[in-house]
């Protein structure tokens, strides 16, 4: 089965098989209607042959810039620094790239025009927040504000740029802190491992520099809290969720979920949510 393409079905390849990655890369081979793994790339292949022994269909292993020869999806499931080299070898050949590390969009938004002219596509999951669907009507109308309120526990936060930058020490901390506040871009730029729901908020609703965040240093809570409130002259909306991290302290398990609803959209009969 590697590298066929049976009738109709969407060929799916993940880069980067860390805690998101490996859950969607099971999902697709215990059989995703329309959808087939083909591919993965790794950085240590040898680290993940188990896994991968594990998978009933075996993936060919490529490096990043071959994922789109043999693949319609090609999902990013690696670090920000490694968004363009995932994603625009993929849309030069016209495949659609699912982007998880959103906030790296940011510093590379040609590529939006470069899949525009190549005729890919650039696909942003729903990931750890609810309410986009929302925030992308009420856009059609006049959006005047859009604020949200991050809290995350500390082992979320460590190592953040934000951080290590000002030698802020979060280890020690009794009570709530609050790291930063201002821009969506800004926020991205400190936390680009946290902010990622703050990035794709921005870009559904009134974009990164006018979207407000605040980043909380909380030892109070044990999951990434995230609550946000939107006027809009079609209407008012507050929202909130509260994820359970994943194996990475940095990423909510819901945030792979979110990546395999959206696949599951691309071939379902029945599709709930624009």
């Amino acid at each position: 089965m590697t590298g066929q393409k049976a009738t109709n079905e969407l060929r799916v390849a993940i880069a980067g098989l860390g805690s998101i990655g490996s859950k969607i890369a099971t999902a697709l081979d215990h059989g995703i209607e329309g959808l087939m793994l083909s591919a993965v790339a790794v950085r240590d292949p040898a680290k993940h042959q188990a896994y991968l022994g594990g998978l009933r269909h075996q993936p060919q292993i490529l490096p990043i810039d071959q994922l789109g020869e043999v693949a319609d999806i090609v999902v990013e499931c690696a670090p920000s620094s490694q968004l363009r080299a995932i994603v625009e070898p993929a849309v030069k050949r016209g495949r659609c790239a699912v982007v998880v590390s959103v906030g790296g969009l940011l510093d590379n938004f040609d590529l939006i025009d470069l899949a525009r002219a190549k005729g890919g596509r650039i696909l942003v999951p729903t990931g750890a927040l609810i309410g986009l669907d929302a925030v992308n009507a009420a856009a059609l109308g006049t959006i005047h504000s859009v604020k949200m309120v991050t809290r995350k526990p500390i082992d979320g936060l460590r190592g953040a740029p934000f951080i290590v930058q000002n030698n802020i020490d979060i280890d020690n901390l009794r009570e709530p802190l609050k790291l930063f506040e201002g821009s969506a871009r800004d926020a991205a730029k400190g936390f680009p491992a946290n902010v990622n729901v703050a990035v794709a908020l921005s870009l559904a609703g009134i974009g990164p520099d006018r979207t407000q965040i605040q980043v909380w240093a909380d030892p109070t809570v044990t999951r990434n809290v995230h609550r946000i409130e939107v006027e809009a002259d079609s209407a008012r909306f507050s929202m909130g969720i509260e994820n359970i991290p994943s194996e990475n302290p940095k990423t909510g398990m819901i945030t792979a979920l979110s990546v395999i609803a959206l696949l599951r959209k691309q071939r379902a009969t029945l599709s709930v949510g624009t």
